[in-house]
């Protein structure tokens, strides 16, 4: 079972920052990395919608044998990680949790800026992570409308979407915020463009604290993978499949024929379109 791939999902690319992380620190292990782009973003959506989702995806890594499977969403997490655990018992998970703890232990000011997606202050998840951690400090929430479409079309580093970011830190700058957590895989592709705009603040990717954790669960449970060779990695989408190839030579250097998946709206499921291609070819070989 050691061998077995880690599976990790998103709404589109945003959970690339953490896959990267990952094959960074665990680059023996195989990787399976879902993104869920014909739904993107989950942000606005129910929170029923996106468990719905969710589950449905876990179900296709899991057919994939996946031995552990990474919520690599905030808003997923704040929505269905609870679920998932609950539906899913023996199958261990790690989510994103908005890194609140570090930022309230480091800021000087006791200011933290938090940026992220309305369905991530609203889960339980945020409000358990504040209650625990944010004694003390003030937090400076602040929505991104927006701020993922641009990532997911490639628009990192082009004047709208400069003069998006620097809408949203207006209100973290004003308040002498020290510190800003990123409450979305999304935003580390952009980390550079924050870091710009609100210069001398302390900006908190979330991906390598995520990355060990996935390291202590894998040994806790014995399924680390020897460390010999190097892992090998499968990226799926259920959107524009060029497009998504596009997007892995951009953000994480990852020259791949990625796979898509097709969603059966009625059953709410995935299969694997190429598998359904070659199964196809098959039957029609036979008659």
């Amino acid at each position: 079972m050691s061998n077995q791939p880690i599976g990790l999902f998103d709404s589109g690319i945003g959970g690339l920052s953490v896959w990267r992380e990952i094959a960074r620190q665990l680059p023996y292990e195989d990787t399976i990395y879902f993104a869920d782009q014909i739904h993107i973003p989950y942000g606005p959506r129910s929170l029923q919608e996106i468990r719905s989702f969710s589950e449905a995806i876990t179900r296709f890594l899991l057919a994939r044998r996946c031995k552990l499977i990474v919520v690599a969403c905030n808003t997923a997490s704040a929505a269905a990680l609870k679920y998932l655990r609950a539906t899913f018992p023996d199958v261990p998970f790690v989510g994103m949790e908005p890194a609140v703890k570090p930022a309230a232990e480091t800021t000087r000011t006791g200011v933290v800026g938090v940026l992220a997606t309305p369905a991530t202050f609203q889960g339980e998840l945020f409000a358990s992570v504040v209650e625990r951690f944010a004694n003390g400090v003030q937090l400076i929430n602040q929505v991104c409308p927006g701020l993922v479409e641009q990532i997911e079309a490639g628009r990192l580093h082009t004047s709208d979407t400069l003069d998006m970011l620097d809408r949203f830190l207006l209100p973290i700058r004003a308040a002498n915020a020290d510190t800003i957590v990123l409450g979305c895989t999304h935003y580390p592709f952009v980390i550079e463009a924050i870091r710009q705009l609100a210069p001398g603040v302390n900006v908190i990717d979330p991906a390598p604290a995520v990355a060990r954790q996935v390291d202590r669960v894998l040994k806790e449970r014995g399924l680390l993978r020897a460390e010999d060779g190097s892992g090998e990695p499968l990226f799926i989408t259920s959107g524009d499949l060029q497009q998504y190839q596009q997007m892995l030579r951009t953000l994480v250097n990852a020259e791949t024929h990625g796979r898509q998946a097709i969603w059966n709206a009625a059953q709410r499921s995935l299969r694997d379109s190429q598998l359904s291609q070659r199964m196809a070819s098959s039957s029609q070989e036979e008659t």
